[in-house]
């Protein structure tokens, strides 16, 4: 194994010789590392479904000496991932300094059109589809983001408020985040979007949303996000990037995906709304008419 290289590295490196079974507690190993590092290999397999020996003989066929080793390494990975922003800045001014690196917005675009060209890749249609269909039919839908998620979602709930009135911010500019997830139940819908460092009240309100029974879309960029285990709907989505923040580019592009197919299943409803919305900002004269 190649010093510093990561589990995903390593899983995707060995993953087309496993057997069926160990590709298995691979998948597992891939979507719950924060499980893995944390938990006993007796929770981990209660978990999985899977026997204990079955984690056992996947990390002695991934190189480890044993399954402390891949605990070990599954610990590793996690912790670079969530490298601080001054780490990060630190590397971004040493390549800044360095005559070998093109220029940074050939380098930041590059990465958007990379993560988004993955993004593309990884999304089925099919479950992307249905997710809006779940949107479309919930009584309400609840957003919550947190730290550099909070533009994303105030986002979302902009597009989304000229087409249909039941999209609201929960928590929004200080307001009590239990207020706004009072009266969530299974009619409900909540979608969550965090990166790294992943916010508290984002990990929280989608365990909470997941407990009253709503539908819970969870938006991140890693299999490591305490969140998922509470989401119906995983979006795992690239933010690879130059930048000292991760980039949301992709992120962006779901979100304007989403809000695009309401607006086409809701059909005469947006139009008349849309209409609406823009009478009222000429009559509020919010929009500059020339």
């Amino acid at each position: 194994m190649a010093e510093h290289e990561t589990l995903e590295a390593v899983l995707a490196r060995e993953y087309a010789g496993l057997s069926a079974k160990l590709r298995e507690a691979a998948d597992f190993v891939a979507a719950n590392q924060v499980d893995v590092a944390t938990r006993s290999l007796r929770s981990v397999s209660t978990a999985s479904g899977l026997a204990p020996a079955t984690f056992s003989r996947l990390a002695r066929a991934l190189g480890f000496e044993s399954y402390e080793g891949l605990r070990e390494q599954s610990r590793d990975s996690i912790g670079r991932q969530f490298s601080s922003f001054s780490e990060k800045v630190e590397r971004l001014q040493a390549e800044a300094n360095s005559n070998n690196q093109p220029p940074f917005l050939a380098r930041q675009a590059g990465a958007c059109s990379a993560n988004i060209e993955t993004m593309m890749a990884r999304i089925d249609p099919a479950r992307l589809s249905e997710a809006v269909d779940r949107l479309h039919a919930a009584r309400k839908v609840l957003l919550v983001g947190a730290l550099g998620s909070t533009g994303l979602v105030e986002y979302l709930s902009y597009m989304a408020n000229y087409v249909t009135d039941n999209w609201y911010l929960a928590g929004r500019m200080g307001a009590s985040l239990g207020s706004g997830l009072a009266e969530i139940e299974a009619r409900d819908a909540l979608i969550v979007v965090t990166k790294p460092p992943f916010a508290r009240r984002a990990i929280h309100a989608a365990r909470l949303g997941a407990a009253r029974g709503a539908y819970v879309i969870v938006i991140t960029d890693s299999h490591a996000c305490p969140a998922l285990q509470h989401a119906a709907t995983r979006f795992i989505l690239p933010t690879d990037s130059p930048q000292f923040f991760s980039s949301y580019a992709a992120t962006l592009v779901l979100a304007e995906t989403i809000i695009g197919m309401l607006a086409a299943r809701l059909g005469t409803a947006a139009r008349a709304r849309i209409r609406m919305v823009e009478e009222n900002n000429r009559r509020l004269e919010e929009v500059w008419d020339g």
